[in-house]
């Protein structure tokens, strides 16, 4: 990742430039961390570079020097930060290392336990919820099953009562909790649209219902940018655009451009199980016919597993045409059963495709690493990434 010192305000950036000023997070509602320092409103986008290199360093940690020619800061800069850093318990020394010259230098790493996030992943039958560091490494985690067809009161109070008893079972304090649950929705405000199936729940203000009842900052994205994010932040081989195409009781894609998650004018992209390749095809439960959620869970239930992969790989395909992506990512539980199926014949279709254009190099298909759990990783990291400036699109 290249970083520049950067004193706009914008997407993830400052609202001013002063060393105080807050780091924007779009969406989030709610009274702040429960104790210690305000991680949400914490610092300027300099001090956010510094985090996020202090957080890839691990454990052996970056000299105050290394920050200064990674971020382009002056040295005087990076003292300022990196002292505050420590006042606020979020660094620490990590021993010494030997210099060209003049004393050893003092080596710096994040403190992964100074603060937590929630990330809950609402399914349409059942709940995850994973409490993590900042480092995103999970902690403590707790599943349970979900109607989302209980109606909403039902949903969002058995939903606080996993959070609560996740966080009373680690005793920590967290700094919100970042949903994420099947689109579409209004990720900047919160609000749900017409789930597919779920109809009941059009118009809901998701986000501040569980603020109100939990007492914390509360953002809520679609489950594929969640995901989507995770690996972001995470790193997936240095590839900076890719697709997360999520099988499970539903299909849809999270988009990373540029290293970004790309959300759309409307925060409506990645609404991919809904694009129809067969006009007179099954009826979907979104009204349409022939879509490739409908026909993917439709082979997958008959019991051709194959077909279901073959048809995946067409939507896959139609998005490496369009967005030119370095690498498509599966993940879901339908994927989880029959993961070397899926992955080949995805791969065989965007093979065809490349032979077929005279195309080199063919986009790689893999399963996406976190697994069961990795929505509600990406949930947390919705609270987690733009402390470091990270995931913001």
């Amino acid at each position: 990742m290249a970083y520049v010192n950067r004193t706009d305000a914008g997407a993830g950036a400052v609202a001013g430039a002063g060393e105080g000023a807050g780091v924007s997070l779009a969406g989030v509602r709610g009274p702040g961390a429960e104790a210690g320092v305000n991680l949400l409103g914490l610092r300027t986008h300099n001090a956010a570079l510094v985090l996020d290199l202090l957080r890839t360093a691990g454990p052996v940690g970056i000299s105050r020097l290394e920050l200064a020619e990674r971020t382009g800061l002056t040295p005087q800069a990076v003292s300022k930060i990196t002292a505050r850093l420590r006042a606020d318990g979020l660094a620490a020394e990590a021993g010494r290392r030997a210099s060209t010259g003049g004393k050893p230098r003092t080596v710096l790493r994040l403190v992964p336990e100074a603060g937590h996030a929630v990330g809950l992943h609402l399914d349409r039958d059942e709940l995850t919820v994973v409490l993590c560091d900042l480092t995103g490494a999970v902690v403590a985690e707790r599943r349970a099953p979900l109607d989302l067809g209980a109606g909403a009161q039902a949903v969002v109070e058995g939903a606080a009562e996993e959070v609560e008893a996740l966080r009373a079972g680690a005793g920590v304090s967290v700094l919100g909790v970042g949903v994420a649950l099947p689109g579409p929705l209004d990720h900047v405000r919160g609000v749900l649209h017409r789930v597919t199936g779920f109809p009941e729940w059009d118009g809901f203000a998701l986000r501040d219902a569980l603020a109100e009842r939990l007492g914390v900052p509360v953002v809520v994205d679609k489950d594929t940018n969640a995901a989507a994010l995770g690996l972001a932040v995470g790193g997936v081989g240095g590839f900076v655009s890719f697709a997360y195409l999520h099988l499970g009781t539903g299909l849809g894609a999270g988009l990373v451009i540029g290293g970004a998650v790309h959300r759309g004018a409307r925060t409506g992209a990645g609404e991919f199980g809904h694009q129809v390749i067969q006009l007179d095809g099954p009826l979907c439960g979104c009204g349409n016919r022939g879509c490739i959620e409908a026909l993917c869970l439709g082979a997958v239930a008959a019991g051709a597993v194959d077909e279901a992969a073959r048809v995946l790989g067409a939507g896959a395909a139609n998005l490496v045409g369009l967005l030119d992506i370095d690498l498509v990512l599966l993940g879901g539980r339908t994927v989880a059963v029959h993961q070397e199926a899926f992955v080949r014949g995805v791969g065989a279709v965007l093979d065809e495709r490349a032979r077929r254009e005279g195309v080199d190099a063919v986009v790689p298909v893999r399963v996406a690493p976190g697994g069961a759990r990795g929505v509600a990783e990406g949930a947390a990291q919705l609270l987690l990434a733009p402390l470091f400036g990270r995931g913001e699109g």
